[in-house]
């Protein structure tokens, strides 16, 4: 808390400080909610009332005023009688005329009076018919402003009370630290609440301003100490307390969009946790479903689906070279260009049109930790991240439909800048071409060690092509990173996951397609390979082309958007690279949240 100048020296009362506090804490409010809460608590004219009453008392209690004698009366008496004995001087006779007038012989008796009476409270002796289960009542007056107080309620299923169900870390009820869990409510603001249902208690607390006044007979339960949550989560879905029904109170509730970063604050209750916005100032917490909760919730909303490794024998064909994207006009086809780093970026295997509902890429990463889970979107435990200048380079994974550009944009980086990026090199079971060299257009092997690696999971991807095995490898991808480049790779969506390791550290940017008119007007003059037949030439775009494209970019939208940490839309070609050049350059210099796991081997 910053240091207050009392502009009046060491003297300054408790009531002048405070009457100057709103004034002076203003340059550190960060809202103004919190000012005009600030103004109103120490505005609040009962409070300079006891503030004046405890400045009096506490300058009395320094003062200490105790009296000289008990019997001032007796010794005016006293007094009296000696001066009658003397000669009867002016002064002597206008003192015995004072000391035997009426008024003074009260104000002496008062003063005997109040100097013999003890004023220390005196408490009533304990009856002898005391009920020992008799309850403790706790009278509480919490200032309340536009804010919730933070605290739901709920009747107890034994006892029929009610009682406080939980504090939200941070609130008005948690900063007071005078209400507790398991306290039960007699009262609000003077009205019984014994009779009424919780949600018309709520009411009553909506509807109050200013100070509130609770009747309450403390809970026996010892609360533990409250710690400040450390724990760090990455939303996976979107969530807006009003539609949830099953929330306690929705007012309560926090809530949040897909990708935000959220603050554990409590994981007291198993099924709702309370947490807050990383970085928001405001301390107060929101509650929102425990993991456990959500996937369960998830579960029972979409059908289980079975996933089952698949045989070689079962392979339909997949393109043996990727759609020619260009967006500018008579751009050359990118799988047309020659040299060593343009190689392997122009096959990717995506899957022919004609064949997409029967083909499927299997990859199985044994190391991915989150293999089991992934696909049940919650939470992601995630910690801060900075890429030090001795790792490697993070992979980027390309993901989007076909025909959206996203070649052409890896061509576009890796031209800008071929000894800092750099794709993999494909595997292939097909015989190798004069023109070609082993290790530059493809790794040529055998069917069997094809076979062999698949089956000890050494593939990302791989398909099969006109009887041939086309594949991209895990060691392809560490070769790359091996020579301290970027790894550009391009797959397709499901197979992300499996590559969120410690390893890797993907950073995954999704290439997102425009409107239809948009694609209509940009993409006129381009062409894609098409896959209607055997000769996989580049034809132009179609109506259906795009409809696909739209379609196929929601449908990846939808079920993998969870691990996209970008998602670029390719409206523009030179725009869409500055964007994706940007983050490129952030990736590698600033901090990211990334899951915990990858912080540790």
């Amino acid at each position: 808390m910053p240091a207050l100048s009392t502009g009046s020296g060491s003297d300054t009362g408790l009531y002048e400080l405070l009457a100057a506090l709103p004034a002076q804490l203003q340059p550190h409010v960060d809202s103004q909610e919190d000012l005009t809460f600030l103004w109103d608590m120490f505005g609040e004219k009962s409070l300079h009332s006891l503030v004046k009453i405890h400045e009096k008392l506490h300058y009395y209690e320094k003062q200490n005023p105790m009296p000289i004698l008990h019997g001032a009366a007796a010794l005016a008496d006293d007094l009296a009688e000696e001066l009658q004995s003397k000669p009867l001087s002016s002064e002597i006779r206008e003192l015995l005329k004072l000391l035997a007038k009426p008024s003074l012989k009260a104000l002496l008796s008062v003063h005997d009076t109040v100097a013999q009476k003890n004023y220390d409270p005196v408490l009533p002796p304990m009856p002898d018919d005391i009920d020992e289960e008799e309850d403790s009542v706790k009278i509480i007056r919490l200032v309340k402003n536009r804010e919730p107080l933070g605290a739901t309620i709920k009747r107890d299923e034994h006892t029929g009370a009610i009682v406080v169900a939980r504090i939200m870390r941070g609130g008005a009820a948690d900063r007071s630290g005078l209400i507790h869990v398991g306290d039960e409510l007699r009262e609000v603001n003077g009205i019984p609440v014994d009779d009424k249902k919780p949600e018309e208690i709520i009411h009553i607390l909506a509807q109050s301003q200013g100070a509130i006044t609770f009747k309450i007979i403390p809970s026996v339960k010892e609360e533990m100490p409250v710690k400040e949550g450390k724990m760090f989560i990455r939303a996976l879905f979107d969530y807006d307390p009003n539609e949830d029904k099953a929330i306690p109170c929705k007012e309560a509730g926090l809530a949040f969009r897909k990708g935000d970063v959220l603050q554990i604050m409590s994981q007291d209750d198993a099924t709702w946790w309370q947490a807050k916005h990383e970085g928001d100032a405001n301390p107060r917490a929101g509650l929102i479903p425990s993991k456990h909760f959500q996937e369960r919730r998830f579960a029972l909303r979409r059908p289980e689906v079975q996933v089952q490794p698949l045989k070689i024998s079962n392979r339909k064909s997949y393109e043996e070279a990727v759609e020619c994207e260009e967006i500018e006009e008579d751009a050359e086809c990118a799988g047309h260009n020659s040299g060593s780093y343009l190689a392997g970026f122009r096959r990717s295997f995506r899957l022919s049109r004609k064949d997409k509902k029967t083909n499927k890429s299997m990859y199985e990463c044994k190391k991915s930790d989150q293999y089991d889970t992934a696909d049940i979107p919650t939470y992601e435990e995630v910690a801060k991240y900075r890429r030090q200048p001795n790792e490697k380079y993070r992979l980027v994974v390309l993901v989007g439909p076909v025909g959206v550009g996203l070649n052409e944009l890896k061509r576009k980086l890796l031209i800008s800048d071929t000894q800092h990026y750099g794709v993999t090199v494909p595997h292939t079971t097909r015989p190798r071409r004069s023109q070609e060299s082993d290790g530059v257009e493809y790794i040529f092997i055998s069917k069997h060690l094809f076979e062999t690696d698949v089956q000890n999971n050494k593939f990302i991807e791989y398909g099969e092509y006109k009887n041939n095995y086309y594949g991209t490898s895990l060691d392809s991808v560490r070769s790359v990173l091996a020579k301290n480049k970027v790894c550009l790779l391009d797959v397709q969506p499901h197979t992300v996951k499996h590559l969120r390791t410690y390893e890797f550290k993907p950073f995954v940017i999704f290439i997102k397609p425009p409107s239809l008119d948009r694609l209509r007007e940009t993409r006129k003059n381009a062409k894609i390979i098409s896959s209607k037949d055997d000769k996989g030439t580049a034809k132009p775009f179609t109506e259906e082309d795009f409809h696909e494209m739209i379609k196929s970019a929601h449908v990846m939208e939808s079920q993998y958007g969870h691990l996209f940490d970008k998602v670029i839309v390719n409206d523009d070609l030179a725009t869409a690279y500055s964007e994706l050049k940007t983050t490129f350059d952030r990736l590698e210099t600033e901090t990211f949240w990334v899951p915990v796991s990858w912080l540790h081997s």
